[in-house]
Parts: structure tokens; sequence; C-alpha cells
């Protein structure tokens, strides 16, 4: 069933566990995530960028997501991800994404607002839940072979965000806490502290943004801070590729799709899941 961020996270908050967010750009990544979801007996959120919705169809992608959960029988959020813009919401919101992420960071502060409650206004008389974002999340959702770019590390200051989450009336808050978003060399550092504060001071569920090669050690403490939504993506796309590259060096004379790339599903099946069950705690 389809069901809004907002109902999701609200549980996962009050349960200390948080909820995976998962980035899809083909059917068999799609199909990954939800199989993972329905063995793990786990809702999730199912996302799509701007440039991955636009690549597959905001509405072939809303559809697909529907008829495949509903075989499922799993509870799962469609969610945009990163929207620029009112107008790409409002489409998203026809196509049937049940929840929205509005990315105004790279704005000014006030321009940021003043976007973010237009899309909120919107939003909930669609009654779709928005996620809001202060505080630059830098990075791209790739393997990089260099080390954590310092310079686009920043960190959100808590009373401006909760000063944005109060004139917006977001229902979920990202922030940038040392997160980056891709794998680098190195690890990235999370300030624990930063989403205690925004989270004792807001009381909405917060998001996690560059989920990606962050140690486990820290994603448990970031959930008990307040953590309640959680992105992957670049461990997806970099699982896809490699047991694509495997799949076909072991069958390069094959030219039949559906006897190759059920292997790529399981390989994103297998990293979903392992998600899940470090995100819920069991």
């Amino acid at each position: 069933m389809i069901v809004s961020a907002k109902e999701l996270l609200g549980k996962a908050r009050d349960g200390k566990y948080a909820i995976g967010a998962f980035n899809s750009s083909t059917l068999e990544i799609t199909k990954g995530i939800l199989q993972a979801a329905a063995e793990t007996k786990m809702p999730v959120i199912i996302e799509t960028s701007e440039g991955e919705a636009n690549f597959e169809g905001y509405q072939v992608f809303a559809d697909t997501v529907r008829d495949i959960s509903e075989e499922l029988g799993i509870d799962v959020a469609i969610n945009l991800d990163h929207g620029k813009s009112l107008e790409s919401v409002k489409y998203a919101i026809a196509s049937g994404y049940s929840s929205v992420h509005l990315d105004g960071s790279s704005l000014e502060k006030k321009d940021n607002i003043d976007l973010t409650k237009k899309v909120v206004q919107y939003a909930h008389l669609h009654n779709v839940s928005v996620e809001g974002e202060l505080g630059y999340i830098g990075g791209s959702s790739e393997v990089h072979k260099d080390e954590l770019p310092k310079d686009e590390i920043k960190f959100t200051d808590p009373n401006e965000a909760v000063e944005y989450i109060k004139e917006t009336g977001v229902d979920i808050f990202a922030g940038s806490y040392g997160n980056i978003h891709g794998m680098y060399k190195d690890e990235p550092k999370l300030y624990i502290g930063i989403i205690q504060k925004i989270s004792q001071a807001s009381g909405i569920p917060l998001s996690l943004h560059g989920g990606s090669g962050i140690p486990e050690d820290q994603i448990r403490a970031a959930i008990q801070a307040g953590i309640c939504k959680i992105n992957i993506n670049t461990e997806i796309r970099q699982a896809y590729r490699e047991a694509l590259d495997n799949t076909l060096k072991g069958k390069n004379a094959e030219i039949v799709p559906y006897k190759y790339l059920p292997e790529v599903i399981n390989a994103v099946k297998e990293v979903v899941k392992k998600k899940i069950i470090l995100f819920s705690g069991k």
C-alpha cells in the first residue's frame, strides 16, 4: 500500500528506529528494493531524484511501485528526492508520489523558506508530506577515489533549523551534520550533538542524506539522537554495476536480459536488506 513518509517516520521516531529511503533509476533496482522490504517485513521509502524520474518517467515509476507493493503486500512511501522547484513537486504529486523533498538549500535562507512554504501549502492540500532542507549537503552519489572534500562538509545551525521548521511547517527535516553524498577513501564523521539538538527542539523526524559509507556505529548513534530517515543511493548503484559486470563476464554469450538481470536484482536486494535490518535495530 502507498503511504506518506510522515506516517512511516512518525512511527519510527516513537520507536527509535529509522526507515530506509532508497533511490531507484531502473526497474531492476525498484524490484530489488521492494523485494527486500517484503522479505524483512519492513516498510520502505523508495525515491527518485529529478534526474532519475526524468529517465524512468514519474508516472511509470509511481505506477510500477504501486503495482509491485500491492502484489507483495508492503507499505511504501514514494518520494521525490531533492526536488528543486514547485513545478517538479506538482508534477511528482500529480504522478502519484506520496511524499516530496524540497531542496532549497542552495538558495538564500529567506528564499528557501518562501519556496518551502509554497511547497508545503500545495502538498498538504493533496495529503502529501514534505521534507525540507537547510544547510548544504555536498558531494555526489558516486564512488570517489579521493578523500572527503572537507570544504564541502557543512553544519546546520540548530537554532536556524528550528526557526526554518517552525516557519515552513515541514513534516521532515534534512540538515547537514557532517554527512556528504557519495563514498570516499575516508569515512565521514557525524556530529551527533547537532542531530540531538534539532530533534529535541523541533519534535519532528529528521532525515540523513548521504547514508552510504557511514559506519554502522555512527548510524546507530544518529538514530538514537533523532534520525528517522536514512538515504541510500551510492551503495545501490555500486552493487548494481558490479553485479551486472560480473554477470555479463560469466554469461558473455547471453543476450536475453531476463536471464542475467535477476542477479542484478538480487545484488540490490541484499544491500537493501542489510540496511533495513541495521536501521530497524533488529
